[in-house]
């Protein structure tokens, strides 16, 4: 069985993947578009579970100010070579994560990073744990979790300011 162009187009439109692997997740669910999309979702957190614990620790500072002036972002967003952190999709996702601190406010990168005594939901102050502002559906972590599937190297968020006129935190 071949994959249709058009099969193709609507996975890669869907997934962001690309175009040879949209192709070969088609092939292995014999054309059906709602099983290759898993099938790459899985893929994706294969390839992410399998980096997990390379050293990131080149990247790039990415800083968003809001139109208004009054609020801005720094997000420190690391990956394993200089390479990486120069592709048009890291930079994106780390744009993405300056808006993502600077419109939700989160305190913690992470739920383990949250004192234990607490009663908070880590929905509302975990960035990973997030709804992603861009796509609800889906959380900051699945975002950087396609990020490390496209470009194949661990990515960390290593830290993040939130900065808001008047506000001292």
């Amino acid at each position: 069985m071949k994959a249709s162009i058009q099969s193709v187009k609507e996975l890669r439109d869907r997934t962001n993947a690309g175009v040879l692997d949209c192709n070969q997740a088609l092939l292995e669910v014999s054309g059906d578009i709602e099983k290759a999309v898993e099938f790459l979702k899985r893929r994706g957190v294969a390839t992410a579970e399998k980096r997990k614990d390379a050293v990131a620790s080149q990247g790039i500072i990415e800083a968003y100010i809001h139109h208004t002036r009054n609020i801005g972002a720094l997000v420190e967003l690391n990956c394993e070579t200089d390479f990486v952190a120069h592709t048009d999709e890291f930079k994106e996702l780390a744009r993405n994560l300056a808006m993502q601190v600077a419109a939700t406010c989160p305190q913690f990168i992470t739920d383990e990073e949250m004192p234990l005594e607490t009663d908070t939901n880590p929905q509302a102050v975990c960035l990973l744990s997030q709804p992603f502002i861009k796509d609800p559906d889906r959380t900051v972590r699945d975002v950087v979790t396609e990020t490390i599937a496209k470009v194949g190297e661990n990515i960390k968020v290593r830290r993040f300011a939130r900065f808001e006129l008047g506000v001292d935190r």
